[in-house]
């Protein structure tokens, strides 16, 4: 069968992750994704590394957001590359971009621009923090995205000061956004036959990532949460909920009465709280719970917790996960290939459509890679 979005033709002009990754994920589904990029350098993201490991000249970030893709590189400041960029988005289904607010527009290439070559293009867009107000003309980084969407509060112990999450959250939330707004787009364009704005932030992304805590937030008199000083997992959720070590390793509990982990622990001293006190007392709470956990291994913990129906696992780390049956099973993990042999070991898309999961196993472009074939394709050249 082919694939759900198979024939529709993506101009991905973004860089760094969020952008690009939206692209991803309609090539992942099937759809042609050229990626445009400025020439020799192309992507700032094929030198941004997260560590000292490069596959193949490109950093491995690059590696994994832009696999199944092809690249053109173009001099946007130049008026026949410009050109024929614009001949690119006459043809085209999708445009994704993430340049600074103003930018694209003082290039020629802004929605109305767009829209007036195509008018069936979706146009997709992501910036730091909106297109108007006082921040739009901030960096669009996911440090600070986090910095001021108020998530760094969640995390870390009550006592300290705000914690980020350890991967960017906002980039990948804005970008699984903006294809969930690309797809819904070219779904209403096969109504009308008009195509759409499509418009993100990193802010918004992370605003919506805490929809259920800012709902309870916004209706409790706006009172600010409070984290647990010992073993913080979520701010609202009361005492067993959060990660504790064992004798060997570390054992995840999630919600659950106090009565009946009183029962399956042992431990007695619980029957002396009730479920209002465990969130009033939640660290005390919390801290007896360690105690006893820290007697025995995980493994002993999970064969008598779970047939009592006990919500717990295992924590792991990834070289565990990566050995787990459960995850072998999933088939998450391929390798795509480039030329002169290299391999580049990523992830898979997470999604699966009649029980065949979504992808390809072509590895990233090198820069300007097919830019002869695609512009004589389309008699750009």
């Amino acid at each position: 069968m082919s694939a759900p979005l198979a024939g529709l033709l993506v101009l991905d002009l973004a860089q760094f992750l969020s952008g690009p990754s939206a692209a991803l994920r309609l090539a992942d589904l099937g759809a042609r994704v050229i990626k445009v990029e400025r020439p020799d350098t192309g992507d700032i993201c094929r030198t941004l590394y997260l560590t000292d490991t490069e596959v193949a000249g490109d950093s491995t970030l690059f590696h994994a957001i832009n696999r199944n893709k092809e690249s053109v590189a173009l001099d946007l400041k130049d008026a026949r590359d410009l050109a024929a960029l614009k001949g690119l988005i006459a043809r085209a289904d999708v445009l994704i971009q993430n340049f600074r607010p103003g930018v694209i527009e003082r290039l020629g290439l802004g929605h109305e621009a767009a829209r007036a070559l195509n008018p069936r293009l979706i146009y997709a867009s992501v910036s730091g923090y909106g297109e108007t107000g006082p921040w739009a003309h901030m960096p669009g980084q996911d440090l600070l995205a986090q910095s001021l969407s108020g998530i760094a509060w969640l995390n870390g112990h009550e006592g300290e000061g705000p914690v980020p999450l350890g991967l960017s959250i906002a980039d990948i939330q804005a970008g699984h956004i903006l294809t969930e707004g690309i797809l819904a787009a070219l779904v209403q364009r096969g109504v009308t036959g008009v195509g759409a704005r499509v418009e993100t932030s990193l802010l918004e992304a992370l605003i919506d990532l805490q929809f259920e805590m800012l709902t309870t937030y916004l209706n409790d008199g706006r009172r600010q949460p409070q984290r647990a000083g010992y073993r913080n997992a979520n701010v609202y959720l009361a005492a067993p909920y959060g990660m504790y070590p064992t004798a060997d390793g570390y054992l995840a509990l999630a919600m659950m009465p106090l009565a009946q982990l009183s029962e399956t622990l042992p431990l007695p001293a619980l029957r002396a709280y009730d479920e209002r006190d465990a969130f009033t007392q939640r660290d005390e709470i919390k801290r007896l719970i360690a105690a006893e956990l820290l007697r025995h291994p995980t493994s002993y913990w999970l064969a008598r917790l779970s047939p009592a129906d006990v919500w717990c696992a295992e924590v792991l780390d990834w070289p565990r996960l990566i050995e787990s049956e459960a995850f072998r099973r999933l088939g998450m993990l391929q390798t795509v290939g480039r030329d002169a042999g290299a391999a580049v070991h990523t992830t898979r898309g997470p999604l699966r459509i009649d029980g065949q999961r979504a992808g390809g196993s072509r590895g990233a472009p090198r820069v300007g890679e097919h830019s002869a074939s695609v512009l004589k394709e389309f008699g750009l050249n």
